[in-house]
């Protein structure tokens, strides 16, 4: 046998007893064996061929897709009866797309003990209210609840949802709309941006509503929430007590600097003053948060087509809301025939016309000519109908 040892090819034999007076038995062995490991076809394969071999066998994965998977496993133990994890999901109702989702996701999955991990987590989420496809709707979108502690996370956030949102009905609701809440893992963030909201006198009724709407705000760094909150009452000034205030809160988060700026530019090339922009914002903020083609489009319309002043948006800045294929380009066009027409209608101002419900609507200016002027009435309702 030859071997190379710091450049010199010295010719030694298995038997020889230079082997262990230098140490090489202890090389020789621990390479015989790990030959014979990796390429015996006796040995016993790793956890992760065993990982990949099942997940292609059970749950239908390519190989690529099981290799990737498996990778995301860090565990070196045995996969212990993972049929008994897939067994009692299909009990539970979840179907072979939504098994192979979770398990793509959280593959730890299949190594959870069912009676001491799983049912316990699954029994929580039933005694909060959720079952059937509902329990297994939030579970497949929010996969991570398999993961994370029973005591440590699950119960201590749905104790926290409790608090903000006054009733188990209420946190099903949330839970059903975003499943992620369970899942988030840093759930004391919440605490703390609700406490904060609270400190700024935001009341648990706004803060409730904001929680079925649009969580994801309170889930946000604290200090990012801090400085909208800043800004809302020092550069935007928007009272505390205003109705806008978390609003626009919410509103400027969904911006940038950069987002905020063009979009002043654009209300500015209207003839638009910063407070003019400030008060429209004040009453409603989701003014600046339509996109700029859409802010151009209704500016365009309004007050270059129609002849609207800027202090009439300005007081109902609703009307720059409103859709403008769905109800503002219709009902401008029912007017429009009508007028034209020369018959007689309601008169209303623009604002209320446009802020009028649907069946309101019709009631006013295309029900009346149903019997008068069929004809009329057919091209109205058509025109209402796109």
């Amino acid at each position: 046998m030859l071997i190379r040892f710091r450049g010199k090819a010295v010719v030694v034999s298995t038997h020889s007893s230079i082997f262990h007076c230098n140490g090489f038995g202890d090389l020789l062995s621990s390479f015989n064996f790990r030959s014979q490991y990796l390429y015996s076809s006796t040995a016993t394969p790793a956890p992760t061929h065993v990982l990949v071999k099942y997940l292609v066998d059970s749950l239908g994965f390519s190989n690529e897709e099981a290799a990737s998977t498996s990778s995301k496993v860090t565990s070196r133990k045995n996969l212990k009866n993972p049929d008994l994890v897939i067994n009692f999901l299909k009990q539970t109702g979840f179907d072979n797309t939504q098994m192979k989702k979770m398990v793509s996701r959280v593959p730890k999955l299949l190594y959870h003990d069912v009676s001491k991990t799983l049912k316990p987590k699954f029994q929580c989420l039933m005694d909060l209210g959720l079952s059937g496809s509902d329990l297994v709707d939030v579970i497949a979108k929010g996969s991570q609840i398999v993961d994370r502690g029973l005591d440590t996370h699950l119960r201590p956030t749905i104790d926290l949802l409790r608090r903000i949102l006054g009733s188990d009905e209420n946190v099903v609701k949330a839970l059903k709309r975003f499943p992620w809440l369970l899942s988030f893992r840093a759930h004391h963030i919440m605490e703390t941006n609700l406490l904060l909201l609270k400190n700024y006198g935001v009341p648990d009724e706004r803060i409730k509503k904001l929680m079925l709407r649009n969580p994801s705000y309170i889930a946000q760094n604290p200090e990012r929430i801090k400085g909208f909150l800043h800004r809302m009452e020092n550069d935007f000034r928007v009272p505390r007590d205003s109705p806008s205030f978390i609003y626009g809160c919410q509103v400027l988060n969904s911006q940038n600097k950069s987002k905020l700026e063009k979009k002043f530019g654009i209300f500015k090339s209207f003839g638009w003053s910063d407070d003019d922009i400030l008060e429209m914002f004040r009453k409603l903020p989701f003014c600046i948060g339509l996109s700029e083609v859409r802010i151009q489009k209704a500016l365009n319309l309004f007050m270059k087509e129609l002849g609207l002043g800027t202090a009439y948006l300005v007081s109902h800045p609703a009307i720059l809301a409103f859709s403008m294929e769905k109800r503002v380009v219709p009902r401008m066009q029912v007017l429009k025939v009508l007028d034209d027409k020369k018959v007689e209608r309601r008169k209303l101002d623009l604002y209320y016309a446009l802020s009028l419900p649907d069946t309101k609507f019709v009631d006013y200016f295309v029900q009346p000519f149903k019997d008068q002027m069929p004809d009329l009435y057919e091209q109205l309702k058509k025109i209402v109908a796109t």
